[in-house]
């Protein structure tokens, strides 16, 4: 049995090619100038689509050290830039949001966003860029009420997904890639025991921190927007959902940390808005008004003009007609 942090190869995992796993041979580094030049002009791209919580600032590749020094690493050594993005973990189990509990078009679209920024990078330095795409629903998945067959369900499709795309820049990881065939409560509990905070470090942060009490806010949220069959008070469920917001956040802390310890060499990419100057570069996947929205936690509307949005299922049907894709419920459309 591997330890935590240790990948294993099974069908439901895809992994990027990395250095290790390529030969370089004949390459030049480019001088410091060309590869300060390169790393700029990539974090330019990725700018536009930031999921900023100080969208008041007016950032500029400058004010991203960490991430600049991280891409003239990849470059200086002429491999391909790594990204990881925890995120895609399941769909929310409210269904006045969703459609159901399989990727739909929003997915389907973030997908393709992702992998045409891959593309963009490639066009600015040759050796190109991947998406590790890191599926967290396991990892809460008790937390939030999902059924693990859902999100293994969940999984599969979105890396058949890619597949059926073309998405040749994209590949996928979850909790079945370490810990062999250990049940998932105890694949949960050992990465929960090895990485995350205790709740005492988090409720610190919470009282003491703006981003994570904005976190712990938004994760209270959703959790007490999809939960179903309460039969006790409304304070009550508030305070359960509080209880398990610490809970999620601990887990995606764990989980964030597998992660880099899995690869270590990356540019971590987040689904949560965030500052300028940290470690994590939130990105926005499509359009929507409020920044907390994302494809699993939505349905989308494909507007007149062409364009999508990201919106609560029972929303989108009040001004949509529902369409369907390989005899499933894909996305709302406006005529």
């Amino acid at each position: 049995m591997p330890p935590a942090g240790t990948v294993t190869s099974n069908s439901q995992t895809s992994k990027p090619q990395t250095t290790n796993e390529a030969e370089v041979t004949d390459y030049t580094a480019p001088d410091e100038q060309t590869v300060a030049r390169i790393s700029a002009e990539i974090l330019d791209l990725l700018l536009p689509h930031r999921r900023s919580s100080d969208p008041e600032v007016d950032a500029t590749p400058a004010d991203f050290p960490l991430q600049l020094e991280q891409l003239a690493d990849f470059i200086t050594a002429g491999d391909p830039i790594l990204f990881t993005l925890p995120g895609f973990p399941c769909k929310s189990p409210n269904t006045a949001k969703v459609l159901g509990h399989l990727p739909d078009e929003g997915e389907r679209l973030s997908l393709t966003f992702l992998n045409r920024l891959a593309e963009e990078i490639g066009k600015l330095y040759e050796p190109g860029a991947q998406i590790l795409i890191c599926s967290d629903g396991h990892i809460f998945g008790d937390l939030i009420h999902v059924p693990d067959d859902h999100i293994d369900q969940y999984s599969d499709e979105l890396t058949a997904m890619i597949e059926r795309e073309g998405l040749t820049n994209l590949a996928t990881f979850d909790l079945r890639a370490v810990l062999g065939d250990l049940p998932f409560d105890e694949k949960r509990a050992r990465v929960h025991a090895k990485y995350a905070p205790t709740r005492e470090e988090l409720r610190e942060q919470v009282m003491t921190d703006e981003e994570t009490l904005k976190l712990y806010r938004g994760i209270t949220r959703f959790l007490t927007e999809d939960t179903f069959g309460w039969t006790g008070t409304k304070s009550a469920l508030q305070r359960d959902c509080r209880d398990r917001a610490y809970g999620v956040i601990q887990r995606s802390r764990a989980w964030g940390d597998l992660i880099a310890e899995q690869h270590p060499r990356s540019f971590r990419l987040s689904i949560h808005p965030q500052k300028v100057g940290v470690l994590k570069f939130g990105i926005r996947l499509l359009d929507h008004t409020d920044m907390w929205m994302t494809p699993w936690h939505s349905s989308v509307l494909h507007r007149p003009d062409g364009g999508w949005e990201l919106m609560r299922s029972e929303e989108a049907a009040k001004v949509g007609r529902l369409v369907e894709r390989n005899g499933r419920p894909s996305h709302y459309e406006t005529s």
